[in-house]
């Protein structure tokens, strides 16, 4: 079973899939972090976005895990813990910018579709419903407002020690939206077969139980 959750930044997808894995038992794939991991390596080792050759060479040298410990799910990247680091002002700037090379997006779509081939899962993105797992057997795209997806960033920014303002913020997820959304390759687009779940004025375990409640009641009808 492949659950496909997608939808614009900020709009509680990753915590929403956590829960959702959780209640449902099944392996939770964060593929945000994993394009996060490509753009801190590229930047991390000096590497242009605009150097085609360089990026797909290194491509074929990272490795990708997750890895559950006390203190919730890691990322790890050739070795390296790099779960707050992907996090930062930097990457999140320059994600978007790296997510749209085509590269990038094969590489990616390639590792997501071997690990989900080894356990019922659930994997939330821009493109999972419609590009990596279009027979997903759920699909979900959650949305909200801009004001309440700010707020949201701006917790995650204080939680790893930087400042930032709701204004600015909100600035630049309507900067990224309009990038993810305008991009040439797997742009971000609600799949005609998805749920939508506004998520604005609902708390997150609201959000879970709408999703994991929907899954059940056609899992039971099955």
């Amino acid at each position: 079973m492949i659950i496909a959750i997608d939808g614009p930044a900020a709009s509680g997808k990753s915590t929403a899939a956590i829960g959702v894995a959780k209640c449902l038992n099944i392996t939770y794939l964060d593929t945000g972090a994993m394009y996060r991991a490509v753009t801190f390596g590229l930047i991390d080792n000096n590497i242009e976005f605009e150097n085609s050759t360089t990026i797909k060479r290194y491509l074929e040298t990272i490795d990708i895990k997750f890895s559950e410990s006390s203190s919730g799910l890691s990322l790890i990247l050739n070795n390296r813990d790099i779960t707050k680091e992907i996090r930062s002002t930097i990457v999140t700037e320059k994600v978007s910018e790296v997510s749209a090379l085509e590269s990038v997006r094969k590489s990616m779509v390639s590792i997501q579709r071997k690990m989900a081939e080894i356990d019922d899962c659930i994997l939330e993105g821009r493109d999972i419903g419609s590009v990596v797992f279009p027979n997903a057997d759920f699909k979900f795209f959650l949305i909200a407002d801009e004001k309440a997806r700010a707020e949201r960033r701006l917790e995650d920014l204080k939680a790893i020690g930087e400042e930032s303002s709701v204004e600015k913020v909100m600035s630049d997820l309507i900067n990224r939206d309009y990038k993810d959304s305008t991009r040439k390759h797997s742009p971000l687009k609600k799949p005609n077969d998805a749920i939508i779940i506004d998520t604005s004025d609902l708390g997150i375990n609201e959000v879970i139980d709408k999703i994991v409640n929907i899954v059940n009641q056609k899992r039971t009808l099955q």
